[in-house]
């Protein structure tokens, strides 16, 4: 794929959605950092609903752990992994509280010594609270690099690499947020909804499904 087709890309994804952002719920990047813990391998929605009970009683580094595991428990239990997560996110207010006035450091190491918090977390982090150019790669964003052959890769890694080599600077920031999206609502895994793909045209994949227009 050549450097005019993918600012063509990624023109017409801004021209549909200017302004993207998560659809994470959350008023803080303390919340979005809980929010983004909690969404591992777990859907946006089922994060949203556990949050909704959650931060309007705990909402801060020191409200959180004074909750303890089993208090948090109670209100991520609908969320897979939940054990593994209230254990993450209880040592994660500890070492915030303790190392970082209980604010959410804008550093890409310190984000990653947190509990729960590998590379893909703390690039949301930085991208969504801080407005870095940081690649997240999801499923939905290696799915859609490969596909489309904006940034093909065999890794995560090197996905993340290629989209940020790549992409042109203007759309980087953003870029993240449009291409979960796609993924998530039209480049779908099983049978991608390419008739009503806004790059079809410039899309470079070989088996391209129509099936959405036969309705």
């Amino acid at each position: 794929m050549n450097k005019d087709k993918r600012y063509e890309i990624f023109s017409r994804l801004r021209d549909d959605n200017p302004h993207p952002t998560t659809e994470l719920n959350f008023n803080s990047t303390f919340e979005l950092l809980i929010a983004v813990i909690l969404s591992a391998q777990a859907t946006d929605k089922s994060v949203n609903i556990a949050t909704a009970k959650l931060f309007p009683v705990a909402n801060t580094p020191e409200a959180i752990h004074q909750l303890g595991e089993e208090g948090l428990k109670k209100y991520i239990k609908t969320i897979g992994l939940f054990n593994s997560k209230a254990s993450n996110i209880i040592k994660t207010c500890r070492i915030l509280i303790d190392e970082h006035h209980s604010q959410v450091p804008d550093d890409q190491n310190k984000l990653e010594a947190l509990p729960g918090v590998g590379r893909k977390t703390a690039n949301v982090v930085r991208n969504t609270a801080f407005g870095h150019a940081a690649m997240a790669v999801d499923t939905h964003i290696f799915r859609v690099s490969n596909r489309t052959r904006i940034a093909p890769g065999k890794t995560v890694l090197e996905v993340e690499k290629k989209l940020l080599r790549f992409i042109p600077k203007e759309f980087l920031v953003d870029a993240h947020h449009w291409l979960i999206l796609l993924g998530r609502y039209t480049c779908i895994a099983r049978k991608p909804r390419c008739g009503s793909c806004i790059i079809e045209d410039l899309c470079e994949y070989r088996d391209k499904n129509y099936g959405d227009l036969e309705k």
